[in-house]
């Protein structure tokens, strides 16, 4: 799963954008200076969204635009509280497994046009799991799904027929029911994501295989509603008028408009008052950071829980120029993939994106720090993953010391220079300057009789199912975002049933029952759901493993990076998990954006009272 924070949207013309392409002047955009209206909002984007059906996408743009359209039965605030939303109240039996919601009575479901078309009911959410745990519907998310809800499996894969089985009801109107496998402490985390969104099944009938395709064939509960749908043109949200939380929607208008080049124009388009949101590159921020006006509309980015690490594929389905079997060869033996684990300077990599402090955003570990705790201690500090949270992984002694292992090993078996196909995304500046370095870095440490690194550009638009998704990479960027409060959620893209880098197919992993250690070990951490300690140091060992073999290297948080922005980051609604984090309702525009002085100060404003918000809600 791509995810990437950060949609973009602008309320801009074609001609404006145009004659911005050519070099020419607009005489002046929506607007004037650093003001701007206070209920629009705008910006850019270079990636068009393939579906809006929530049920079944996995990627962050396309459910993070649904977010702003549907709500789900909880939310958070702005400190990371679970709040009521669609659910007014909710209990769990004393035995953890029955979990029962009462509904808000009166909330309706409209049309693009904004035309009443039912009422929320409880039986949206049973209709939502069933088309969910249909494998003919393709949903990316069901593995959520039939992971908790009790024979939610068993009916995905046929072994039951009869969906009453399944562990959600709807016990009358406004009265939701979900069952569990076996207990979840973390099962209201999970309420926010996409695969417990509510659907009118009525309306899925009518629709059928049209449903998310565009706007019109979609309905809407939430804070807005998408007006305009004209792919690789625009995308137009407006406030939905009959919302049942409309005083707090102060961005009336939400404009997104497609740009092949928004990632290099979007600074210039910012400063002409285009648009609200510009993420500064690499490239331009030391000019921005010496200029003193240019200065001070620009902030730090906060970071958050996506995960970046570099997978090793081993599955490899490229072309045959790349020498697709030579790397199979090669990445099964484990001193070759360690020689480039240790030979790849995250840091020199992380001066692409993050010049002044590139160490803030580093990230030694799949699961981030700060995630979860264990009785005060942090995740990452438990059981082998202490080794590597505290340790760089960049050792060029080590990486030259299994280089030598690797080809001694590999000698009469694989062709050197070993060819690695290493694919970028040119839609973002960034990727695309750290995808050079890292191809010339490797080179110069470990030799060019040793590997070949092999970068290709890929534009944004269908750039993972060109690319990851189809196994059409060695080595590759890849990110992660957690769907729930528990490290089981950073193992979903390395079990086999995934489409990351199948670190299930490696050679010399299985075990007696046919599967691979890591499997096991993560299997045993998964069975283990009432013992928190002895459940969280399971996962920890087999993270530990996973790192300690280099199917993965760790390499950074997401956020953080530089933005001008006429949002306040602090009064977005904040969860690691699901996607509260991607909502503008309770959003307000800046009358001039927030420079890196009133940022700190926020920030620490803000943790100030969060810390005390969830003593507050523990109580």
């Amino acid at each position: 799963m791509f995810k990437k924070k950060g949609i973009a949207l602008l309320t801009i013309t074609l001609l404006v954008l145009s004659l911005i392409v050519t070099g020419c002047s607009s005489g002046g955009g929506k607007n004037e200076g650093t003001g701007s209206k206070k209920d629009e909002y705008s910006t850019a984007y270079s990636g068009e969204i393939s579906t809006i059906n929530y049920l079944t996408t996995a990627t962050t743009s396309e459910f993070a635009l649904a977010a702003n359209l549907v709500d789900t039965l909880i939310d958070y605030d702005k400190y990371g509280v679970v709040q009521p939303c669609l659910a007014t109240e909710w209990s769990v039996s004393e035995d953890k497994l029955v979990w029962t919601f009462k509904l808000r009575q009166g909330v309706k479901w409209y049309t693009y046009e904004g035309k009443e078309y039912a009422e929320v009911k409880a039986q949206d959410f049973v209709d939502s799991i069933k088309y969910i745990l249909n494998p003919d519907n393709g949903s990316k998310t069901s593995n959520i799904v039939y992971g908790v809800i009790k024979n939610a499996e068993k009916y995905y894969n046929g072994e039951i027929t009869d969906f009453s089985q399944v562990g959600v009801k709807a016990i009358d109107d406004y009265t939701l029911q979900y069952t569990l496998e076996k207990p979840i402490p973390y099962f209201l985390s999970m309420l926010t994501y996409v695969c417990f969104f509510p659907v009118n099944g009525q309306f899925l009938e009518e629709v059928g295989d049209k449903f998310g395709t565009d706007n019109v064939n979609f309905l809407y509960n939430g804070a807005y509603i998408m007006q305009t749908f004209e792919p690789q043109t625009k995308r137009v949200l407006v406030a939905n008028e009959n919302y049942w939380d409309k005083e707090h929607v102060y961005i009336k208008k939400l404009n997104y408009i497609y740009n092949k080049e928004a990632a290099t124009l979007a600074p210039e388009l910012f400063l002409r008052g285009d648009i609200d949101y510009a993420d500064i590159p690499a490239s331009v921020l030391d000019e921005w950071m010496k200029d003193p006006e240019k200065k001070d509309l620009i902030r730090p980015n906060r970071t958050n829980f996506y995960t970046y690490f570099y997978a090793f594929n081993f599955n490899p389905h490229f072309a045959a120029e790349f020498e697709p079997e030579n790397w199979k060869i090669a990445v099964n033996n484990v001193n070759f993939r360690k020689s480039i684990f240790h030979a790849l300077d995250r840091k020199a990599a992380m001066l692409t994106a993050e010049p002044y402090n590139p160490e803030y955003r580093l990230n030694n570990t799949i699961t981030p720090k700060n995630f979860v705790d264990l009785n005060g201690t942090d995740y990452t500090l438990l059981n082998g993953l202490a080794e590597f949270s505290n340790t760089d992984s960049f050792n060029k002694d080590l990486a030259l010391s299994y280089k030598e292992k690797a080809m001694a090993e590999l000698q009469g078996k694989a062709k050197f220079p070993v060819k690695v196909l290493m694919p970028y995304n040119t839609g973002l500046t960034d990727w695309t300057n750290r995808a050079q370095v890292i191809e010339q870095q490797l080179e110069n440490l470990l030799g060019t009789d040793y590997i070949d690194v092999v970068i290709e550009a890929y534009p944004p638009t269908g750039f993972l199912d060109a690319t990851r998704r189809a196994g059409n990479y060695a080595l590759m960027e890849c990110n992660w975002g957690p769907d729930y409060a528990d490290p089981e959620t950073y193992t979903d893209p390395f079990v086999p049933d995934s489409n990351y880098n199948w670190p299930h197919m490696a050679e010399g992993y299985t075990e007696a029952n046919g599967k691979t250690k890591y499997e096991n070990m993560v299997n045993a951490a998964k069975s283990e759901y009432l013992d928190l300690e002895k459940r969280y140091t399971l996962f920890a060992e087999a993270e530990a493993f996973l790192i300690d073999q280099a199917f993965v290297i760790p390499y950074s948080v997401g956020g953080g990076g530089y933005s001008a922005s006429r949002l306040n980051p602090f009064e977005s609604p904040y969860s690691p998990f699901g996607v509260s984090s991607e909502r503008f309702k309770g959003q307000k525009i800046l009358d001039k954006p927030m420079n890196t002085e009133e940022f700190n100060e926020a920030l620490k404003q803000w943790e100030k009272e969060r810390a005390e918000a969830l003593k507050k809600a523990a109580q």
